[in-house]
């Protein structure tokens, strides 16, 4: 998927740079708001919610676990505009997006030392969104315009499990779509004012050690507003 990103980015630069009129750089800062409705624990087993020899799916929702986050984010972009209606860009996150520490009750059952008594330990999970990568197309009318592209992100796993394991590393692809107004100023400088709208795929991450959890996230999107400022070359 990297290399499919990289070498995207470097084609598209290597057509730009051959026709574009103008060479734009600039930076971005955007709060967004993200929410996986389709966040899910599959497991067989002992859980603090039930005890199953079969395999049983439960719901974040179902249990009354908040899936959202907020995220302030800044980037840095890069765009080659062919004319004046059409650029080419990628922007880039250069920082990390923790989500919040989710917290999970899990009954293991008996103990040699603690016979006849069901014995609980504590999961916790924290995700780590890293290298927020975008190649995107540009149409302006004007002053107004209407960006689309492919989205790319690390997904890191920072976990300590009572129960034993580790979730491993993965990453999401996606969309992006947005609209904004974009003012020129003096000087080839210019800004813009942008509100978008981002959905990434899922992705199911198994226990290393415990084949029989896993932890599936879909239906992954969010909103979010922001300004950019920037130089046109």
């Amino acid at each position: 998927m990297k290399k499919f990103l990289i070498a995207t980015v470097v084609l598209l630069g290597s057509i730009s740079f051959a026709n574009a009129e103008q060479f734009r750089v600039g930076i971005s800062v955007m709060g967004a708001v993200m929410e996986a409705d389709g966040a899910k624990e599959i497991f067989s087993g002992d859980h603090s919610s039930n005890t199953t020899s079969t395999k049983r799916t439960i719901n974040a929702k179902d249990e009354k676990e908040d899936a959202e986050g907020a995220f302030a984010l800044g980037s840095v972009f890069a765009e080659f505009a062919a004319n004046d209606q059409f650029s080419i860009g990628v922007a880039y996150v250069p920082h990390s997006m923790d989500s919040e520490t989710v917290e999970n009750k899990q009954n293991i059952g008996n103990l040699p030392e603690d016979p006849g008594n069901d014995n609980a330990v504590t999961n916790t999970v924290k995700l780590s969104f890293e290298d927020l990568t975008t190649v995107y197309v540009l149409l302006s009318n004007e002053n107004i315009y209407l960006k689309a592209g492919y989205v790319s992100v690390d997904v890191n796993t920072e976990e300590s499990l009572g129960t034993g394991g580790a979730y491993p590393n993965t990453d999401l692809d996606g969309s992006i779509i947005a609209v904004g107004y974009n003012m020129d100023l003096d000087n080839g400088m210019f800004a813009r004012f942008e509100a978008s709208f981002m959905d990434l795929d899922g992705a199911t991450v198994t226990n290393a050690n415990d084949s029989t959890k896993s932890v599936k996230a879909d239906g992954i999107s969010g909103y979010g507003a922001g300004i950019s400022v920037g130089k046109t070359f």
